[in-house]
């Protein structure tokens, strides 16, 4: 089995979701993501891979097999976050602001995954 089908399979059965829910979501058929998650599927499309890493809020590293943090968006180590700006400069965050971003951000993940569950529930 590959790191990527494996990784897909392990989120897909922590979310409690069929194959084909999980397939639906992706936009491919079920006798795809079944190859994928069994390593049959040697090659799986960058596309795929991404649309994956957006389905479960992880990053395309993660899937791949590349690190085993899973979280898409923040180095836990960075003092500055690179946010972009409208005038398109970069900006170096102080400690408080970084300390507040990151706190909103798993805020907003928390958020969004209780909605995810209300609608799973449905």
């Amino acid at each position: 089995m590959s790191i990527v089908g494996q990784r897909i399979k392990a989120l897909r059965e922590k979310r409690n979701w069929s194959q084909m829910h999980l397939a639906q979501r992706l936009g491919i058929n079920n006798s795809v993501l079944s190859r994928i998650e069994s390593g049959e599927k040697k090659h799986v499309e960058d596309y795929l891979i991404s649309k994956a890493a957006d389905v479960f809020d992880v990053s395309t590293d993660y899937l791949h097999g590349r690190t085993k943090d899973p979280s898409p968006a923040l180095n836990k180590n960075s003092t500055n976050l690179g946010l972009a700006f409208i005038d398109g400069g970069v900006e170096e965050l102080d400690e408080d602001e970084l300390e507040y971003l990151k706190e909103s951000l798993e805020l907003f993940r928390r958020m969004k995954e209780r909605k995810a569950k209300e609608r799973e529930g449905k």
